[in-house]
């Protein structure tokens, strides 16, 4: 049974996220890793700060054999990293026990979320952390069926979704907002009205849904 793994860690626990935290004004995503003979070849989108600025400082590091642009859209770019293969790393504990990246994003603290075939990947995963001193904050472990049953339950349309994990993600609901409307709507490329509608109609039908399973004496 496929299984999902939500987990945080900070980039000095693993080289990648060292190398990539070296300038703090960019943040990055993983969009996918490919196995390479004994080497791992990360897929990154790079977000703000000083592009050429980033390149020089990745491709210095002892840990990189080749940096390579393959796109460049609006201020953010997509590179192919070449990994030097005797490097031991969390991502190549991915790679060792096929491990399908989701979502990967960060740059001090990074978030993973990460597909197994099955538990016993998700136990060989952790046990390769456990071996080369990785520590990690796991978050949420669910199946993929438990994931699709709850996205039902809600009944949220994709659009509706992206708004409110973003929202989360960037602080939106925290005392006090730690994000202005403004600028996640300019992030989702709509407008602050259209953000605002999405929002409150997710909220609402994930407090109606979560209403439904629980009748008002219960909570008394």
């Amino acid at each position: 049974m496929t299984v999902l793994a939500e987990f945080t860690i900070d980039s000095s626990e693993f080289i990648l996220g060292q190398v990539l935290a070296l300038d703090p004004h960019t943040h990055v995503e993983i969009e996918r890793v490919v196995p390479a003979s004994r080497r791992v070849m990360p897929y990154i989108w790079v977000h703000g700060g000083d592009l050429e600025r980033f390149e020089e400082e990745i491709q210095a590091s002892s840990h990189v054999r080749e940096l390579t642009a393959l796109d460049r859209v609006d201020g953010s770019a997509l590179y192919r990293v070449g990994w030097e293969e005797q490097v031991e790393s969390l991502i190549h504990g991915m790679a060792e026990t096929d491990a399908t990246i989701l979502e990967a994003n960060g740059n001090d603290v990074w978030s993973f979320r990460i597909r197994f075939d099955n538990h016993s990947g998700l136990t060989e995963f952790h046990n390769y952390c456990m071996d080369h001193d990785i520590k990690f904050q796991l978050d949420r472990v669910y199946t993929l069926a438990e994931e699709q049953k709850q996205e039902h339950e809600f009944e949220l349309t994709p659009a509706q979704r992206e708004a409110v994990i973003l929202a989360v993600e960037r602080g939106y609901f925290e005392i006090p907002r730690e994000v202005a409307l403004a600028e996640l709507a300019d992030e989702l490329d709509i407008s602050e009205q259209a953000l605002s509608e999405r929002i409150r109609r997710a909220v609402n039908k994930v407090l109606k849904s979560l209403a439904l399973t629980q009748s008002v004496s219960d909570l008394k």
